[in-house]
């Protein structure tokens, strides 16, 4: 079976970007033609789950596409620097006798074209040059070529964008379009080839799910016969069997009220909206969402994804009942799923393990306290937010304070009073 690569681009890029696709013959290919950047978005949801990845024919396309963040394949963009550029200055400068300090320029960055030029043994530097990050729109490229033009500061333009092009040549200006090159393209659909290949392999790997689910909730409050234990023990395993069974994996019991599916990677990201929301189980199975503590590990086999499973477990039991988190395979932690306040932090940092050392605090707890500052922006927090943040006792979040302020990792800039009554709340600022 194909890949499907979706083209989105200018008309003369679409033209060399098609004909390098038909080298490849494990691609098919999508190709949608843009006249105007406004129209980019709605011209590719209809297909935006149509192809497994997405190549666009410069930098603008790409930017708008990120920013909508619809898409969830790989993408990239063709770059216009290298043969592309060298290509046009040889033109200017051969055909037309335009040095490169009468050109203006636009997209490249200074250090890229500094970089460029000199790697191409072409002196004197450039003098005016466009750079953005983004999204830009053809009229202000314009207007910025056409200034200098207009004041007699250069003879042409170099653009990288087809409506820029397009609408120089309509003010009269000599503007110049520099395309990518047969070798670019094939360069980015290599890269993208390998990227694919890397995510299928990430998809495959293997995830563990650990549940803790009590069987017997509904028997609470009573007194019940050995076989009332054991149909309800029978009827959760029924019920786990068929979710099992939905995430093409399988089960077994790993102790007391504790189940472990087998299944990969793929399957269950999407399960989980991208490791970011718990499934409906009540809904589709009948487990109580409540009732259910689950860590979920991912690893190269099935023993380290089950270990990692087991400290995934331990991480969502810290933070209570009926919480999930998420252990991969690059000591990462994410969780709790479906929570606004989801965290991403590392159990392995070199720069946390050196400040565990000065500290009677663990990496780990580190580790959350650093994930919490970057969510939040601001390296100011007092005992009640980080307690909040961590879901731990405000007198623990004022010890993991008071520590990192006794070995100079933080000091007290202020204080707040929430409540008139209350006592001030001292707010720090961790200086690591």
């Amino acid at each position: 079976m194909k890949l499907r690569l979706g083209v989105l681009g200018a008309d003369d890029s679409l033209e060399i970007i098609e004909s390098v696709t038909r080298e490849f013959s494990e691609l098919e290919c999508l190709k949608i033609v843009y006249w105007k950047e406004e129209d980019i978005v709605d011209l590719l949801e209809p297909h935006v789950h149509d192809a497994d990845m997405w190549l666009f024919s410069g930098k603008v396309p790409y930017s708008l596409v990120k920013a909508w963040g619809k898409v969830k394949v790989p993408m990239a963009y063709v770059p216009h620097m290298g043969a592309s550029l060298y290509r046009t200055l040889l033109y200017l400068s051969h055909q037309q006798n335009i040095r490169v300090q009468d050109v203006s320029f636009d997209t490249f960055s200074v250090d890229e074209l500094d970089l460029f030029l000199q790697e191409a043994g072409i002196e004197g530097g450039h003098r005016w040059l466009k750079h953005y990050d983004g999204v830009i729109t053809a009229g202000e490229l314009a207007d910025y070529h056409e200034q200098l033009w207009k004041e007699g500061k250069t003879r042409a333009a170099v653009t990288c964008l087809r409506t820029a092009d397009l609408e120089l040549r309509e003010r009269g200006v000599p503007v110049h379009r520099v395309l990518p090159t047969r070798s670019g393209v094939q360069a980015v659909i290599h890269m993208l080839l390998r990227t694919n290949e890397m995510l299928h392999f990430k998809d495959t790997q293997i995830a563990v799910q650990m549940m803790e689910i009590d069987p017997f909730r509904e028997l609470a409050g009573g007194t019940f016969a050995t076989d009332d234990w054991q149909n309800a023990e029978i009827k959760t395993m029924e019920k786990l069997l068929r979710y099992a069974k939905h995430l093409h994996g399988s089960l077994k019991t790993a102790g007391p009220g504790r189940y472990a599916i087998f299944t990969t990677r793929g399957i269950l990201q999407n399960a989980t909206t991208g490791f970011t929301t718990m499934p409906d189980l009540e809904e589709g199975f009948g487990i109580e969402a409540d009732a259910v503590t689950c860590g979920i590990g991912i690893g190269k086999t099935a023993n380290e994804a089950e270990i990692h499973a087991g400290t995934a477990l331990l991480h969502a039991k810290e933070r209570g009942a009926a919480n999930w988190m998420v252990f991969f395979d690059d000591k990462s932690i994410v969780g709790p799923l479906g929570s606004s306040e989801q965290l991403s932090y590392s159990s392995v940092s070199a720069r946390l393990q050196k400040l565990g050392e000065q500290t009677s605090l663990s990496v780990l707890t580190l580790s959350k306290l650093d994930s919490i500052l970057r969510k939040r922006k601001t390296m100011e927090i007092n005992a009640h937010e980080l307690a909040q943040s961590m879901q731990i006792l405000p007198r623990s979040a004022r010890r993991i304070l008071m520590e990192l302020e006794s070995k100079g990792l933080a000091k007290v800039v202020g204080e707040e009073s929430p409540n008139p009554r209350g006592r001030p709340r001292k707010v720090y600022r961790i200086t690591w």
